[in-house]
């Protein structure tokens, strides 16, 4: 039996998360390291944000990628999502660096084998956590399949798959599977 992982507090991650080479992240008081991305994965990335950026830069909505990190009260974890969406004026936890966003309104990850029971499972619990988040999309590397998952108004949470053909809207911006994964098919995944 494996020991249990140690416990870090709050000040200690953040004090480790900015003195760190990669991104860390604090899971239920346990640090995790994230690995680098596949080439896949960036172009999946790099896809929905420019499309998202595209039609929301005029308006009240912020969009930022890989490398914000989102702080969860409610569990007293910080993640960092692959892309963050946020319509209101944007709330940042300034006492640490990097600067943590606390009132996304939806949220983009990227899947692959590596990483998909951890963003399926408790990433995806603490998100729901955050009072401001409306949708989580999670985009499968591996396959043509898009899980959108969005808060009702009676607070409960509906998940919808979609693919290998179709679309999904996110922050009112439809995107089409064929636009989320342009070019990116050809190029190594996990």
């Amino acid at each position: 039996m494996r020991d249990p992982a140690p416990q870090t507090t709050i000040a200690e991650y953040l004090e480790l998360d900015a003195e760190a080479d990669g991104k860390l992240e604090l899971l239920n008081g346990v640090v995790v390291a994230m690995a680098g991305a596949s080439p896949r994965h960036n172009q999946i990335v790099s896809n929905v944000a420019f499309a998202l950026n595209a039609v929301l830069r005029k308006g009240p909505c912020r969009v930022f990628s890989q490398d914000q990190r989102v702080q969860v009260e409610a569990t007293e974890s910080y993640l960092y999502p692959d892309i963050v969406v946020v319509c209101e004026e944007p709330s940042f936890d300034t006492s640490a660096r990097p600067a943590s966003l606390r009132n996304p309104s939806a949220i983009v990850e990227v899947l692959s084998r590596s990483t998909l029971d951890l963003d399926l499972g408790a990433k995806l619990g603490h998100y729901r956590r955050i009072p401001s988040v409306r949708e989580v999309l999670l985009i499968h590397a591996e396959e043509r399949r898009v899980t959108t998952v969005t808060r009702q108004d009676d607070g409960s949470w509906k998940l919808v798959d979609t693919g290998p053909e179709g679309e999904v809207e996110l922050s009112g911006v439809c995107l089409s599977l064929d636009t989320i994964y342009e070019r990116s098919e050809s190029l190594p995944g996990s």
